[in-house]
């Protein structure tokens, strides 16, 4: 962890959605005991955040669920500029 390498782009990208006024936080599958190396690997590497979610479930089936709306931002092996799209979502039955 103490030696990972950048994604390209990922610290412009999101240092620039912290500029604009987005909420970063990020969420990981390490645990807590893994808390300070990730917060020093952060910092050493000039990101800018509000939050850190530690243990995330792994396997990628979770829900999060918010009073407030969530956006969920799906890397996909690089980072750029986000664009729009149409896409189905699970709710809540009313």
């Amino acid at each position: 962890m103490v030696t990972a390498k950048l994604y390209p782009d990922a610290l412009d990208i999101c240092n620039k959605w912290f500029d604009e006024g987005h909420i970063i936080t990020y969420f990981t599958s390490r645990t807590e005991e893994h808390r300070l190396v990730t917060e020093e690997w952060l910092k050493k590497n000039g990101f800018k955040y509000h939050a850190l979610l530690m243990c995330k479930p792994r396997g990628g089936n979770y829900h999060w669920i918010d009073n407030h709306i969530v956006r969920a931002t799906r890397f996909e092996g690089k980072f750029t500029n986000l664009i729009e799209v149409d896409s189905k979502i699970q709710v809540f039955e009313k």
